[in-house]
């Protein structure tokens, strides 16, 4: 028997009648024995808003039920928002995650619940999953009494070009030793436990294509080493390139899935730090939202989309793959196949892989494509 295992990037949903966003992909996700995607701000009507970063508002919890009837077996939660709600709004997404059948991993009441996996068993087999924020902010790291996310700290230094202070840097990003060794000591712990293991990071620059900061090929590597089948990425808002190591499969950015919000947008923002923002990383990141998107106020190439599309044999072995995709101005993504709109999202992945410096190849089976 062959295992179908399809895991998405972030999962944000702010908006009323939440089930309508998935109505284009729900043949598509019904497809998958086990289905993850990463659950990106708290759902809950409680807390404290946090600081250390420009908040995210509660979603409304009722909206998780949505994941609940697109078939969503796992959940991730370590990101940079899970704890804009504090203590209270990462307790009620667990609780409501889970009162669906939904496990969740990466988040929850202290540092050992955040760092506890989460597992499904699908005909025979286990899959386990791992999940760790790398792009902070600290506050919203768990410890052993603190509500938060499980975590891999980053550590940056900005080196001018040139004799010039102050001027251009090459930036150097790496992560701390001591926090990698907690991650591969969780891979250790799970590893016999399941027959196929991902580790899930938040992690990379937000809209902005094509790049991956020093250190994201390094921690995707070393959790492969440590004994990961699958290692994916989320939080940079666009999708990034794919490859392989020691021939197991990283996605570097799975980018959006459902993530329809107004949190982001100038026009009609209740709140001036979030529009503040909003205003500030068009400038920062240098791209216009397109105003047919109202939903989705992302850079222009976020339209790109891919869904992780990974076949698994009765001896665990892992067949990579991904189904490209492309957002609506709905906000709902539409997953493509082999087809004139399909190639150009996956010559896109291989254009925006190739200027980041990897080196995959590509081949279509039937509507996925693998690639190694």
């Amino acid at each position: 028997m062959t295992l179908r295992l399809m895991l998405v990037g972030d999962l944000v949903l702010d908006e009323p009648k939440a089930d309508f966003f998935f109505d284009l992909s729900r043949d598509a996700l019904g497809e998958a024995d086990i289905l993850v995607g990463h659950v990106e701000v708290p759902h809950t009507d409680r807390g404290t808003e946090s600081v250390g970063d420009i908040p995210a508002p509660g979603a409304p919890p009722e909206n998780l039920a949505a994941l609940g009837r697109a078939g969503f077996h796992i959940a991730t939660l370590a990101g940079n928002h899970i704890h804009d709600r504090g203590a209270d709004g990462i307790a009620d997404t667990v609780e409501g995650l889970r009162a669906l059948g939904i496990e969740t991993t990466g988040a929850g009441a202290n540092l050992a619940a955040a760092r506890a996996p989460a597992i499904v068993a699908r005909g025979g087999l286990k899959i386990g999953v791992l999940s760790y924020n790398c792009v902070g902010p600290k506050e919203g790291w768990a410890a052993e009494r603190r509500a938060g996310c499980a975590y891999i700290k980053i550590i940056s230094h900005y080196e001018p070009e040139g004799a010039n202070p102050g001027g251009p840097a090459k930036v150097y990003t790496f992560a701390d030793p001591d926090t990698v060794d907690a991650m591969a000591a969780d891979i250790a712990a799970l590893r016999p436990l399941v027959d196929v293991l991902v580790v899930a990071f938040h992690k990379g620059v937000v809209h902005t294509p094509a790049h991956l900061a020093m250190y994201e090929r390094a921690v995707a590597r070393a959790a492969i080493e440590a004994g990961a089948d699958i290692v994916t990425g989320s939080h940079g808002h666009v999708i990034q390139g794919v490859e392989t190591y020691r021939g197991k499969p990283i996605f570097h950015g799975l980018g959006n899935f459902v993530v329809v919000t107004k949190a982001l947008s100038v026009e009609g923002n209740d709140s001036p730090e979030r529009k503040a923002w909003a205003i500030k990383r068009k400038v920062l990141f240098g791209f216009e939202p397109d105003p047919d998107y109202p939903l989705y106020p992302f850079h222009p190439e976020a339209k790109n989309l891919i869904l992780a599309d990974c076949l698994i044999g009765d001896d665990g072995s892992v067949s990579a793959g991904f189904r490209p995709g492309w957002m609506t101005p709905a906000g709902q993504p539409e997953v493509l196949g082999d087809d004139p709109r399909g190639q150009a999202v996956v010559d896109y992945v291989a254009r925006i892989g190739a200027a980041a410096g990897l080196k995959t190849r590509f081949a279509w089976d039937g509507d996925r494509v693998t690639f190694s």
